[in-house]
C-alpha cells in the first residue's frame, strides 16, 4: 500500500484544507507515513503571506528532496498559486496544484503513487494546474472523513476567499473571491464529524465572518452558527478568526446563549484582525474598521463573556509607520482586554497596492525589531496576568494527542492550556481544576 505525508503550512483555513487532503487520500487507499522520509507521495500544502513563507516551504522542500529522493512531491496552497513557475523550478517537485485545482489533489496523489516507475521515465516538467478561475477550488471532508482517533480538534473550512482588498495582502489572488460551503454540506460535516466521536470542532475560512453572503437565498455566520448548536449534539463549537464588523449583535447573543452557561457549546474564544490600532495606518492598509469601532466590539464581546480569550493579529513595520504611529497602535493595544498576540512583521508582497509603499517608506529592521519586542513584553504580562486569574478554578476543556507519558495536555474552553497530572485519552471532554502556573500555561487535575 502506497504511503502518503501532508505537510500543512500557514493559518487555520490552510490547515482544514489539509486535513480534508489526507482523509480522501486514505479513501483512496493510501495510508499516513510515519514520516516524510518514508512516503511515496508528499503534499506540501504551502502558505505565501509572507516572504519567510515562501522560504519555509522551499527549505522543507529541498529537506524532503535530499531525504526522500524518490517521493513524488506535489506542491500545492497559496505559493503554488502566486508563483507556479518559481514552485516548478525546485528539484524533485512532480506537480504544482494551485488552490484553483485543490479539488483535484487527492486524484493526482492517487495517480502519482501508482505510478511508481524511475523518476527519469517520468515526465520532464512538473504538471501544472493552475488559473485564476478558482473552478476547482473547492474541499469537502468525505463521508468517512472523520473518526476519533484523527487530530483532536479539527478545522471545518466553511468559508475561501476574500474580496477586502486590503493594501499588504495577496490572499485576494492566491485564493479567489469569497465563497461558502452550502449550510446544508455544512451540517453534515458537522454531523459526520459527531457520529465519528469528535468533542471540538473549530469553524475557520479565510474571511469566516463573511459566509453565506454570496449564497441564494444569502445567509449569515450567526444563522450557521445557530443551525450548528440547534440541529447537531456538537459537544463544543470553537470559532477562528472573524473580522470586527462581523461581530454582529446576533452573533454575541448566541455567545451569551451558549457560552457562558453550565454545559455551554461554544467557546468562550474571540479572534478579531487588528494590525494596527494607528488610525492612519489602517486607513493606508485599507481596512475598513476605525480603532473606536474595533474598540467597541471588544467592549461588547468582554460584557457577553467575561473569561474569554480574546486574541488580534498585530503587524508592526508597515510602510510609512512612523515612531508616533507606533507609540500611538502601542497605546490602543495596551488598552484592550487582550489576553494574546499573533506578531509579525511587514513583508511585502509583489502584486499588493503596500508594494510600492515599501519601497518609498520603508521602516528599518532594527525598528521593527524593537516594536515587536515592546509588544511580545506587553502580551506576555497580560497573558500570565490571565492566566493567574484562573488559580483554583475549573474549566471545561478537552483533552488532547499526548507523548506516552504520565501527563496529559487539555485545552480549555478560553484557550488556556493545561497539563493534567494524569494519563487521559484523547478527545474526551472534562473538566479540570486549575492547581498550578507555569511559565507558559497551567497544569491541574481532573474535577471530581
Amino acid at each position: 500500500m502506497a504511503e502518503y505525508h501532508v505537510e500543512n503550512f500557514g493559518c487555520r483555513a490552510s490547515r482544514a484544507d489539509g486535513e480534508i487532503i489526507s482523509a480522501e487520500l486514505q479513501q483512496r487507499g493510501l495510508s499516513p507515513a510515519l514520516s516524510p522520509a518514508r512516503a511515496d507521495v508528499i503534499v506540501a500544502n504551502t502558505c505565501s503571506v509572507t516572504a519567510q513563507a515562501d522560504r519555509t516551504a522551499r527549505a522543507f522542500l529541498r529537506r524532503v528532496r535530499r531525504d526522500n529522493p524518490t517521493a513524488r512531491i506535489l506542491v500545492t496552497g497559496c505559493y503554488a498559486q502566486r508563483a507556479p513557475q518559481e514552485v516548478a523550478a525546485l528539484p524533485g517537485v512532480h506537480a504544482v496544484i494551485g488552490n484553483s485545482h485543490k479539488s483535484l489533489v487527492g486524484e493526482i496523489a492517487q495517480q502519482a503513487s501508482a505510478a511508481f516507475v524511475p523518476l527519469a521515465a517520468l515526465r520532464p516538467a512538473p504538471a501544472l494546474y493552475v488559473d485564476h478561475t478558482f473552478a476547482h477550488s473547492e474541499l469537502s471532508m468525505p463521508e468517512s472523513g472523520w473518526w476519533a482517533g484523527s487530530q483532536t480538534r479539527p478545522n471545518l473550512k466553511v468559508q475561501d476567499g476574500c474580496g477586502n482588498r486590503c493594501s499588504f495582502c495577496i490572499i485576494p489572488a492566491t485564493r479567489g473571491h469569497s465563497r461558502s460551503l452550502s449550510l446544508e454540506t455544512c451540517l453534515r460535516n458537522v454531523q459526520n464529524f459527531v457520529a465519528g466521536g469528535g468533542t471540538e470542532l473549530v469553524l475557520s475560512g479565510i474571511n469566516l465572518g463573511r459566509w453565506g453572503r454570496d449564497l441564494k437565498p444569502q445567509r449569515t455566520l450567526e444563522e450557521l452558527v445557530g443551525a450548528i448548536l440547534l440541529q447537531t449534539a456538537l459537544p463544543r463549537l470553537r470559532l477562528s478568526s472573524i473580522e470586527p464588523m462581523d461581530w454582529t449583535s446576533g452573533l454575541l447573543a448566541l455567545f451569551r446563549a451558549y457560552a457562558v452557561a453550565p454545559g455551554a457549546r461554544l467557546a468562550r474564544h474571540a479572534h478579531l484582525p487588528l494590525q494596527s490600532g494607528s488610525d492612519a495606518i489602517l486607513r493606508a492598509m485599507h481596512r475598513r474598521y476605525r480603532p473606536w469601532h474595533y474598540a467597541e466590539k471588544l467592549r461588547l464581546i468582554r460584557e457577553s463573556m467575561p473569561d474569554s480569550a480574546v486574541g488580534a493579529d498585530v503587524m508592526v513595520g508597515f510602510p510609512g509607520e512612523s515612531e508616533a504611529l507606533f507609540e500611538e497602535s502601542f497605546a490602543f493595544i495596551a488598552a484592550q482586554p487582550f489576553t494574546y498576540l499573533h506578531l509579525f512583521p511587514f513583508s511585502p508582497r509583489p502584486d499588493t497596492g503596500a508594494w510600492q509603499l515599501a519601497q518609498e517608506h520603508p521602516v528599518p529592521p532594527q525598528a521593527v525589531a524593537v516594536r515587536m519586542a515592546r509588544l511580545r513584553a506587553l502580551i506576555a504580562d497580560r497573558n500570565l496576568r490571565f492566566r493567574q486569574s484562573f488559580l483554583g478554578r475549573e474549566l471545561p476543556a478537552v483533552t488532547l494527542h499526548t507523548a506516552q507519558c504520565e501527563s496529559t495536555p487539555a485545552l480549555a474552553d478560553n484557550f488556556l492550556e493545561v497539563l493534567l497530572q494524569a494519563k487521559v485519552p484523547p478527545n474526551q471532554s472534562v473538566r479540570v481544576v486549575v492547581t498550578e502556573l507555569t511559565e507558559t500555561g497551567l497544569t491541574g487535575q481532573l474535577a471530581t
